[in-house]
This record gives structure tokens, sequence and C-alpha cells, in this order.
């Protein structure tokens, strides 16, 4: 069987590592992904952008690359695209009108219940399958019969968790993945280190970044010791100062306490608080939201990511409070999604 894969984000990459493990090895994927996972036609390393500017500068390339990825899906027995809306939507109905007859499942679904619900109907309409790893997230569609909740792929992905409070020393940092996200972030770390004494301080930095790219993007480093091991270091951290995104929804459930930052360019930032309408951006919390509790970790945002704020948070935090709700928030989720995935994937 071979699979047109469309996974441009490097969460998502993790995600189809996992998956990986529960697909048969007849199974032939190509298109867009980690050129770790196989023999990819397009390497995801280039690909990622970060809010509205960097996506009009790239938009001719996109519009090429989606040009060539629907003539790639005339050999595809399947079609799955993984997260990155703004790219899968559009590559999704032209693959439906082109090959009306290709079975396209999505796995890491664009988020419409924070804005554009209006997608909702384009993916039960152009989708075969829809794979959802947000609990409250089935009720928001009508056809029952194309979308289930499938667990979240982080519970297949962290081997172990926090069974008790930690003090070990070790803080980590973690600014981000996309360059805009590091280098708006690091100048605050840097500062921010300096206010630990008797401290093992570890930068997580993506497994991919060679160390030139690493010293060119993050600028001075010599305060912290660099990890590529995510999960190993928040199992390890006592606290972690963590940039929005999946690595907030993984200390979470690890049971690392932290601090969610987010430092976006100031038009991106406009723009995005006018269209997107949410009280929080951290998965956690805005599950928490859901279940009618109170958030599970602080939030700061723009002007709000200070050293004094960081810091503040690190010293005040209720960590019995937070370790708690971690406990809860896996009973949550259930279980890991990639084994119902693949059994998804290769149901005929």
């Amino acid at each position: 069987m071979k699979i047109l894969v469309s996974a441009l984000e490097t969460s998502s990459n993790i995600h189809l590592k996992a998956l990986k493990e529960y697909l048969s090895d007849d199974i032939e994927l190509y298109g867009i992904f980690d050129k770790s996972l196989g023999n990819p036609n397009y390497d995801i390393t280039q690909l990622a952008i970060m809010g509205f500017v960097d996506a009009i500068k790239k938009l001719p390339f996109f519009l090429n690359l989606k040009k060539e990825m629907l003539e790639l899906a005339r050999d595809a027995d399947k079609i799955l695209l993984m997260d990155s809306s703004g790219f899968n939507l559009p590559l999704a109905k032209s693959i439906r009108k082109k090959y009306p007859e290709k079975e396209i499942i999505y796995y890491i679904l664009p988020q419409a219940w924070v804005w554009k619900k209006g997608r909702i109907q384009k993916l039960e309409k152009i989708c075969d399958k829809l794979c959802s790893i947000l609990p409250f997230e089935e009720s928001l569609y009508s056809n029952k019969e194309k979308i289930s909740y499938v667990g979240h792929p982080l519970l297949d992905e962290i081997s172990s968790y926090k069974k008790e409070i930690s003090s070990s020393n070790t803080i980590a940092f973690m600014p981000g993945s996309r360059k805009t996200e590091i280098t708006n972030h690091m100048p605050v770390f840097r500062q921010l280190a300096q206010k630990f004494e008797n401290k093992k301080l570890i930068l997580i930095v993506p497994e991919k970044f060679d160390q030139s790219y690493i010293e060119k993007t993050y600028g001075d480093i010599s305060a912290f010791t660099l990890s590529t091991q995510a999960h190993k270091t928040l199992q390890d951290a006592e606290f972690a100062f963590i940039c929005s995104g999946t690595a907030t929804l993984e200390a979470s459930l690890i049971g690392t306490p932290f601090v969610l930052s987010y430092i976006a360019k100031s038009f991106d930032y406009f723009i995005g608080s006018k269209i997107v309408k949410i009280s929080y951006i951290g998965l956690a919390n805005i599950f928490f939201d859901k279940l009618g509790k109170e958030i599970i970790h602080k939030e700061l945002l723009q002007e709000e990511v200070t050293v004094e704020a960081l810091y503040d948070e690190y010293l005040h935090m209720d960590r019995e409070k937070f370790f708690q709700n971690s406990q809860l928030l896996r009973n949550y989720l259930e279980n890991g999604s990639s084994k119902k995935v693949a059994q998804i994937i290769q149901n005929d």
C-alpha cells in the first residue's frame, strides 16, 4: 500500500514516527515528512513558517508545492494529512476534485473550534476519515461516522510520568522550534538564567538542528547545557520555561511544573488577536477550561514575558496542585492514538 503523507510540522513528524510503529512493513510512505522517517519527496526542514508575515512571503512556494503533491497523489492508495490546515485543507480539496476515489484521512485536525468553524463542514465533505486527538472535538461534528476520538499521540510518545514532586535542581528552557520563537525568547531566557545559582540549566533544542544553525539562531548559550531529548529532560527537571506549543502539553502530562510564554511579531499578534477568539493558548489550559476547571499553568504573552514575571512564577507556583492536575489530565485523554489510527489506515 502506498500512502501519500503531508506532515509539515515538527510535532506532526514526531506523531508520524509513533504511528509507523503500528503500520505493516508493506506500507510505503512518500510525500512531505522528516527524512529520518524514510525517503520523502520533500523534507520538512525548510518548510516551517511562523506567523502571517512568513506565510505571505512563502505563498508562491507553497502553491507550487501543492501542485506537485496533487500530481503525486495519482499513485497513492490513500492520503494521510497531518495538521497544517493552511496547506493541507486546500490540498485535500484539490485531491478530492481530481481523484474522487482516493481515501483521504486527516489526523491531527485543524482547530476549527478556535476560528473558521466553517472548516468543519469542509472537512466532513472532503475527507473520508477524521482522526481527532481532542476529546471535546468530536461533539462539534455532525457526521459521526467520519470522525472519532482516537486518543492523544503524546500518551504513546511519553515513556514515563513523575510519581512525585521533583526537587532535582535542574531547570529546563524551551524557547520553541521556529526561528522567530527562538530569537524572541532567548534574550529573556539568558537574563532569566542569571537568577539561578547552583542550578543545572538545560536548553532543549530540536534534534534536527545542527551546530551551525544553533550558533546562528540561539546566540550566546554558554550558561546552558544543551539537550535534544525533550521528554527525558522534562522528566528530570524540577521546573521549565516553555514557549507556547506542543511542549506545554508534554510538560503538563509528564508532571513538570512550568510557565508558558509567547512572543510573536507585533503584527502577527495583532492580527491573531482579532481573528482567534479563545481564552487560553496552552492545550492543557484549554482542556481544563472545557472541563469547567481552573487552568493548570500560567500563561504570559507578549509584553508580559519578562524576567521578573517568569521568575515569580517559578517561586510561587503551587506545585502540589499542578501535580494533581497532571494526573487528572492523563485520565481525561485516556490513551495514545497511534494504534487506532494505524487500524483506520489499514482498514480496507
